[in-house]
């Protein structure tokens, strides 16, 4: 059944490893008479699980999952539900994701500190299949397009090696990377070693400078 173009109800699914949020999202819709949460998950295993058991119109996914990078998750789904609208969930500023959420797929991006009025408002945009972008991030991608030529260093690096430069930029270590991500130290140097790589820099010193120059943090 669908009320002027959009699905009656809405089916949402919810991906977040924080149980206050997922509660918290799931009382801001019980308020709605058009939106339904048909499930959620607390991992990204879990959730591709759930997204292939439970028929849903719209998922909200959260972009840092414990065991595996919610843009990864993203680009999984779209693959095999291509006609699932994401909306990307974040604590990042929107600059920092934003961009690389939306070209792997996702339908919008919203930070969670946003109003609970934004977060219905966004999630019947996506569910309508029009996307869910902040006029800065619509800049952003729009100057993008047209510096296609000047690829910056950073938008050369996998999902996983942007999320270290970050971190690492943001002052934490090796150690502190792998027990938030849950992967080995082993891992993390890697991820580290091929950002330095990529980027040709030579140390966390000029990786943090790279970032607050192209202001990846702040």
């Amino acid at each position: 059944m669908s009320v002027n173009g959009l699905p009656h109800p809405i089916r949402v699914l919810i991906a977040d490893d924080h149980a206050i949020v997922r509660e918290g999202l799931k009382q801001i819709l019980a308020t709605t008479e058009d939106i339904i949460v048909s499930g959620s998950a607390e991992s990204a295993a879990d959730a591709i699980k759930l997204v292939r058991s439970t028929p849903c119109h719209a998922m909200l996914l959260d972009i840092s999952l414990p065991d595996r990078s919610g843009i990864e998750l993203l680009k999984q789904i779209k693959k095999e539900y291509p006609k699932i609208a994401v909306l990307m969930l974040s604590m990042h500023r929107e600059d920092q994701y934003a961009i690389r959420a939306i070209k792997a797929g996702a339908s919008g991006y919203l930070n969670k500190q946003s109003a609970p009025t934004e977060l219905v408002t966004a999630i019947r945009q996506v569910a309508s299949g029009r996307k869910h972008i902040s006029p800065a991030l619509a800049e952003a991608l729009a100057n993008q397009i047209g510096n296609d030529n000047e690829t910056p260093p950073h938008e050369t690096l996998s999902d996983r090696e942007y999320q270290t430069l970050i971190m690492i930029a943001s002052g934490k270590s090796v150690g502190d990377i792998a027990e938030e991500l849950s992967l080995s130290v082993k891992t993390v140097s890697m991820y580290r070693t091929r950002s330095l790589e990529k980027m040709k820099l030579k140390n966390n010193a000029e990786l943090t400078h790279y970032a607050i120059k192209n202001q990846l943090v702040d």
